[in-house]
């Protein structure tokens, strides 16, 4: 079971935004679970917070911009992919300009400060977002494409082609998060020389310099033209190395290219919120098509946010009434599960039918039967006690009670005939046999009670 983390030391940081040239310092500091990753602009009189979500993107030109009421911060990708490395989840970062600084133009520097401020395990679980099914994205205008495959855990693979004798068709692989500060985090930017005075012109790489990003020369190139770049950097001096590349700057990888886009695409992947659990495999991946997938995934997060469990009559349940009964201390008429659908070590989705047979009908508005609320609440608690007792490798030799109900409420009724689909899901990892999760409850697709229930394994005396 995978714990949130955070920073457990506020520290800063300070550079130049590569694109505006201005100045800037950053405060991380620690933030609570649940928190996400978040910006607050404390340059600005009102000091807004803007989430680092893919709904806020509006600018993908070289760099990737979100922006929330108006107020912009630009260039976070590099940092979110040192975020996505340690594994940090929730962290606020306090700044004071529009622009994050480029540093090296790779995430290694801020891998290196957050690693300083030291990792806090959190109190809280984990959320991942499970690739179930095949996602797709193809840009019709570049013929870029991206995709997600199930798998057991994030896993990316990128290919680039920039029809460049200097560059050539370049891989790179990540074949876990884990190898991503050794091998991944300080892969730089990088652009062509053909691009520099454009991108110049277009008021863009106002921070740039030949420290911080590679620079290609795919062409033969005279001394004026490189006079030319010289004053542009302010450098009296400008050569090309053998790799092709400008000022003698050494390549540290011969994908360097390629380890840099897949860079991008960890930072602009985790404007999703959470970590993914799948295979992405992308082909000429850029800002726009890494945000647009994004967005995709983010908007397929929510709808099975709101989704009820898929139950399949045609399939063996995870756990029949006679393994129910003999894990639950329950019996009928107060057994309220028939079936375990999924059982992870987070999560317990169960299934009850309720018929006119059940014997709270006879007294709970005869006339006009209705399951009574605090009968639901019991129902789901006693699927979340499958999930509690699960934890022990001696079940039938522990109860659980009740300690807290919170946040609970009840959208429909639920009348006979209607089969319950419940969903209960730790909040926290279970510590000294307590154990708090939320909970919804399903009739079809449409959710019908919902609620925070905590409750506390004792061991029968």
């Amino acid at each position: 079971m995978d714990h949130q983390l955070t920073i457990k030391n506020e520290i800063s940081i300070s550079g130049v935004g590569l694109h505006t040239g201005n100045n800037v310092t950053l405060n991380f500091k620690p933030a609570p679970a649940n928190h996400g990753i978040s910006f607050k602009r404390i340059d600005l009189k009102s000091q807004p917070i803007i989430e680092a979500s893919a709904s806020y993107v509006t600018d993908t030109e070289r760099s990737t911009t979100i922006c929330k009421d108006g107020v912009k911060i630009q260039t976070p990708e590099h940092f979110l992919a040192a975020c996505a490395g340690l594994k940090i989840d929730n962290i606020l970062i306090e700044i004071d300009a529009e622009e994050l600084p480029i540093l090296d133009g790779s995430s290694v520097e801020y891998i290196k400060c957050l690693k300083k401020a030291e990792l806090h395990k959190q109190n809280a679980v984990r959320k991942y977002f499970v690739i179930k099914e095949e996602i797709n994205y193809e840009d019709p205008k570049t013929g870029a494409k991206i995709r997600a495959l199930p798998a057991d855990e994030l896993s990316i693979s990128i290919q680039i082609d920039y029809k460049s004798k200097v560059l050539g068709n370049q891989t790179a692989e990540l074949k876990n998060i884990e190898q991503f500060e050794t091998e991944f985090s300080d892969a730089r930017t990088f652009c062509f020389l053909h691009e520099l005075e454009l991108l110049s012109k277009n008021d863009l790489i106002k921070g740039g310099d030949l420290s911080n990003a590679i620079v290609y020369v795919e062409r033969e190139t005279d001394e004026n033209e490189l006079k030319r770049i010289g004053k542009l950097f302010n450098i009296k001096s400008i050569k090309i190395s053998e790799d092709g590349c400008l000022n003698n700057l050494n390549l540290k990888y011969n994908n360097e290219a390629a380890r840099h886009k897949l860079l991008d695409v960890i930072g602009d992947l985790m404007l999703i919120g959470m970590p993914i659990k799948g295979q992405i495999i992308a082909h000429k991946p850029g800002h726009l098509l890494n945000t647009t997938f994004s967005k995709i995934m983010k908007d397929l997060i929510k709808k099975e946010k709101n989704k009820a469990p898929h139950y399949d009559v045609n399939k063996s349940p995870v756990m029949d009434i006679h393994q129910i009964m003999e894990t639950l201390p329950h019996r009928p008429p107060f057994l309220l599960v028939d079936k375990i659908i999924e059982l992870t070590d987070t999560k317990v989705d169960g299934l009850k039918n309720v018929t006119m047979n059940e014997p709270f009908f006879q007294g709970h508005f005869p006339g006009s039967p209705v399951m009574p609320g605090v009968l639901q609440i019991e129902a789901m608690a006693q699927a979340g006690g499958i999930l509690v007792l699960n934890t022990v490798p001696d079940p039938k030799n522990y109860l659980t009670y009740f300690m807290k109900i919170d946040k609970v409420k009840f959208k429909q009724k639920v009348l006979p005939g209607d089969t319950l689909i419940f969903e209960m899901e730790l909040i926290s990892p279970i510590r000294r046999g307590i154990c708090h999760m939320f909970g919804k409850t399903y009739v079809g697709e449409k959710l019908v009670m919902e609620g925070e229930l905590m409750a506390q394994i004792v061991k029968k005396k």
